[in-house]
C-alpha cells in the first residue's frame, strides 16, 4: 500500500513538479493549495488527468494553525514548500513574509509535534546565505538576511532547527539554489528572459546582469526533495542540506545562452524597477552539494543548456505563453 505524503505549496512552481514526481513514484499525495475564491488550483491544473486522480487537493492557508493541522493528519512525510518568495515584494510587505514563511513554518512544526508526523521536509533557500563570502557555499556558510524575504526564511530555518534540538522532531531542511524550468513565474530572471524572447521582443528588460547564480532545473530540485524524503531517516535527520549544480554563471551570460538556445539575437535593457537596493543584492551564489550527494542517491542530472532548451520549448507553446504577461513586470 502506497504511503500518504503531503505537500504544502503544491500549486506553485516547484510544488507542482514535486507533486507530479511523487505521484509518478507511486505515492498518494495530499496537496495544500492556498484558499482563493476563484477555485484555482494553480499549476496543478496543468497536470495530466491520470496524475490528478492520485492527488487529494485541499484548500487551506499555512498561516492558519487549524487548517495546517487538519491537512497534515495521517501523512507519513510532509514536504513544506508553502511560502511567499518574490524578493522585490518583500521590501513592500515584509510583515506578510514573516507571517507566512516563519509563522507558517511554526504551524507545520507544531502540527507535526502534536500528530507525531514521522518526517518533515522544510524548504529553505540559497538566499539565506546572502552574497558568498567563500565558494562553493557549504552549509556552514554564515547566514545573512540581505532582504526581508531572506530574513523570514532564516527565521523559518532556525525554527525548524530548534524543534529538532528541543523536541527531537524529525525534520530535514533542504536548501535549493536557484531553480528554473516550466511553470516558473516570470518575475524570475530565466522565465522573464525566455518569455520576452518567445513573445518576439528584440529588446528585453532585466535587472542587474553581473550577479552570478547556480541555476538548477526543476526536476533536479524536485528529485532532491524526494531524496531527502525517502532516505533512511537516521542519515538525514536534523540536517540542513544544499541542493545545487555547483556551476556558476552570471545573469548576463545566462541571457546570452538563452538567446543561443532560442536562436535569437536580442539587446538587453536595464530596468531600474527590477534592481534591488545595492546592499540587498546577492552578488554571488554557487553551491556545494557534496553532503546531500554523500547521504543520498541524489545528483544533478540536467545541464544548464539542456534545461534552458526544455524550458524554452515549453514557453514557445502558445498555450503556455498565453499564461504570461510579457509586457508587464510584476514584483
Amino acid at each position: 500500500m502506497s504511503s500518504l505524503v503531503a505537500v504544502t505549496g503544491a500549486e506553485g512552481f516547484i510544488g507542482s513538479h514535486l507533486t507530479e514526481m511523487l505521484v509518478n513514484a507511486g505515492h498518494k499525495v495530499r496537496a495544500m493549495v492556498q484558499y482563493n475564491s476563484f477555485g484555482s488550483n494553480g499549476w496543478l491544473e496543468t497536470l495530466k488527468p491520470e496524475t490528478l486522480e492520485h492527488i487529494e487537493i485541499v484548500m487551506g492557508d499555512i498561516r492558519d494553525a487549524g487548517s495546517t493541522f487538519r491537512f497534515m493528519q495521517d501523512a507519513e512525510v510532509v514536504y513544506h514548500l508553502a511560502a511567499l518568495i518574490a524578493i522585490p515584494y518583500s521590501y513592500q510587505a515584509p510583515r506578510s513574509y514573516l507571517e507566512t514563511n516563519a509563522g507558517g513554518t511554526l504551524n507545520v512544526l507544531e502540527a507535526a509535534r502534536s500528530l507525531g508526523t514521522p518526517r518533515i521536509i522544510h524548504t529553505s533557500t540559497s538566499e539565506v546565505y546572502g552574497t558568498a563570502r567563500s565558494v562553493p557555499i557549504h552549509e556552514s556558510h554564515p547566514l545573512q538576511g540581505q532582504s526581508p524575504y531572506s530574513a523570514s526564511k532564516i527565521a523559518a530555518d532556525k525554527m525548524a532547527e530548534s524543534y529538532y534540538l528541543s523536541f527531537e522532531l524529525p525534520v530535514v531542511t533542504l536548501r535549493p539554489f536557484n531553480t528554473y524550468g516550466p511553470r516558473q513565474s516570470a518575475r524570475a530572471v530565466i522565465p522573464t528572459t525566455i518569455s520576452q524572447i518567445a513573445a518576439g521582443k528584440k529588446e528585453i528588460t532585466l535587472g542587474a546582469l553581473t550577479p552570478t547564480r547556480d541555476f538548477n532545473f526543476a526536476t533536479d530540485t524536485a528529485a532532491a526533495f524526494v531524496a531527502v524524503g525517502t532516505a533512511p531517516l537516521e542519515m538525514v535527520n536534523g540536517k540542513t542540506l544544499n541542493a545545487g549544480s555547483g556551476t556558476e554563471i552570471s545573469v548576463g551570460d545566462m541571457v546570452n545562452l538563452v538567446a543561443k538556445v532560442m536562436n535569437r539575437e536580442v539587446a538587453v535593457l536595464e530596468d531600474i524597477a527590477r534592481l534591488r537596493p545595492d546592499a540587498s543584492e546577492v552578488m554571488r551564489l554557487v553551491c556545494d552539494s557534496s553532503e546531500l550527494q554523500s547521504l543520498t542517491s541524489w545528483k544533478p542530472l540536467v545541464s544548464l543548456e539542456q534545461g534552458l532548451r526544455e524550458t524554452a520549448e515549453w514557453f514557445m507553446n502558445p498555450q503556455n505563453l498565453a499564461r504570461y504577461k510579457t509586457d508587464q513586470y510584476n514584483v
